[in-house]
């Protein structure tokens, strides 16, 4: 099957800005959502305590710049996201929760300017398993380890893969009596279906080698439930800094 263009993908977005506002009901479709963004929210607040901004890619309507200010308030926050609607709406969420700059672009972050050391956290949730080749995700994983300050930390939540053909079988069948329980198995078809179209998730392992490779380190897996795991790693202190 023809992968989607990004164009198609940005339409999808915009027709569903409501449904991604609320975490409990917008993301059903992937196993401990809310579970993930509590782990990562936590994480980031506990890693990287002095923080003064954020940038969240992938931002959707912004739940996980929320989660984040309610551990760290008073940030200055960057959304990306290619939808517009979904950054109108994160937007005007996020001013409401933080006297910080808030500043949002619309894009694909494979083409976005990140700049060199302008972010302490960076947020990407459910985003990056639209990157194609090993090049795309190459050069992504090193734009968000310069675009870091030293000390700053990357956090992670998607879907992902299984480097076994067998266990890759196994998680995916699991993966499928989930969304069956969750609502049938129309649902379940609708889901593999759109997964199938749109993405190319990479295995957890995959992501936390090109972590390394990026200049990472301290990298921590903060959860992983069948194909969907949490996890990040932290840009080196210069040395002779401060904590």
């Amino acid at each position: 099957m023809e992968k989607s263009s990004v164009e198609e993908i940005r339409q999808r977005f915009d027709n569903d800005v409501e449904r991604f506002a609320n975490l409990q009901t917008g993301q059903s479709a992937t196993i401990d959502a809310p579970l993930a963004l509590d782990l990562i929210a936590e994480a980031a607040a506990t890693v990287t305590p002095r923080a003064a901004s954020v940038l969240d890619v992938g931002c959707g309507a912004g739940n996980y710049t929320l989660k984040l200010l309610s551990r760290l308030p008073n940030l200055d926050a960057t959304l990306v996201d290619l939808s517009r609607p979904m950054l109108d709406r994160a937007v005007e969420r996020v001013r409401q929760a933080t006297p910080g700059k808030v500043e949002a672009v619309q894009g694909d972050i494979r083409e976005v300017a990140l700049g060199s050391e302008q972010f302490d956290i960076i947020l990407a949730a459910a985003v990056l398993h639209h990157l194609r080749t090993d090049d795309e995700w190459e050069q992504v994983f090193l734009k968000f380890h310069a675009a870091l300050r030293p000390g700053g930390s990357l956090w992670i939540f998607d879907l992902v893969t299984h480097e076994n053909k067998a266990v890759q079988q196994m998680m995916w069948r699991r993966y499928g009596e989930y969304l069956s329980a969750l609502k049938d198995d129309a649902y379940r078809d609708q889901v593999f279906e759109y997964v199938e179209r749109e993405d190319t998730p990479r295995a957890l392992t995959y992501q936390l080698e090109l972590l390394r490779r990026s200049g990472f380190g301290e990298i921590d897996v903060l959860h992983k439930n069948g194909c969907f795991a949490a996890f990040g790693g932290v840009k080196a202190k210069v040395v002779g800094t401060l904590d």
